[in-house]
């Protein structure tokens, strides 16, 4: 595994900050991290979220990550993809921004060329569940609030059968999950694509995304997460 230095943390202005200040007294809301009253991201909680980006390999894959799933990322996430707090997004968008940075660094991504040299980011699909659920793709908000790459190309890749929660299943329960339960879009073909997903676990996800945009003749520069678990020897 290897890192890269974090990139300076967002300056806010003064005039964002009194307006904030006074929809926290207008909506009073509980920072996603913490609980305490303040606004959606706390101060405290807002720092322990700066990207300190990691990279792993991953089925030959580089997957940059922004920061470790523990802590208040951790709680940010769950708030965010479970308790409907979708008010976070903004703060996690940009740990994903630099994540796709730590990729466009290690692969020149960018360099020259047309529209179809240029990398197109490719969403790992949610299931049906998880979208009645939110009723939102969680990647694809913070993606959008990133205000990076080109849009995502929507349902570039879709589920071939409905897969179980990968919460709580072993490695190997989780490669046979994901087996074979991907298809991509023949508008990948000849296109340079980025993998983005909000937590990188085992990687079985991305090995599979990886399999079936390779099967649709596309090429895979990387990966981006917005968070990885941290991996015990």
């Amino acid at each position: 595994m290897t890192s890269t230095p974090a990139p300076p943390a967002p300056v806010r202005r003064p005039v964002s900050d009194a307006l904030l200040d006074a929809a926290a007294v207008l909506l009073p809301v509980r920072c996603a991290g913490c609980s305490v009253p303040d606004r959606s991201v706390c101060t405290a909680c807002a720092r322990s979220l700066a990207p300190h980006v990691r990279t792993r390999t991953v089925a030959g894959i580089a997957v940059c990550s922004a920061f470790d799933y523990d802590g208040v990322p951790r709680a940010v996430l769950l708030a965010y993809k479970d308790a409907g707090r979708v008010d976070a997004a903004p703060a996690l968008a940009g740990a994903l921004r630099a994540a796709v940075a730590g990729v466009e660094v290690s692969v020149s991504v960018g360099a020259g060329g047309g529209v179809r040299d240029r990398v197109v980011p490719v969403l790992i699909p949610s299931t049906r569940a998880a979208w009645r659920r939110r009723g939102y793709h969680p990647t694809g908000m913070v993606l959008s609030r990133s205000r990076i790459l080109d849009p995502p190309l929507w349902r570039a890749l879709r589920l071939t059968r409905q897969t179980a929660d990968q919460a709580g299943l072993s490695s190997t329960d989780r490669e046979r999950n994901r087996e074979g339960s991907i298809v991509a879009s023949g508008r990948l073909s000849g296109r340079r694509c980025l993998i983005v997903d909000d937590i990188l676990t085992t990687g079985a996800t991305l090995a599979e995304a990886a399999r079936a945009i390779t099967a649709a003749g596309g090429m895979v520069v990387g990966a981006a997460t917005i968070a990885q678990t941290p991996r015990h020897r």
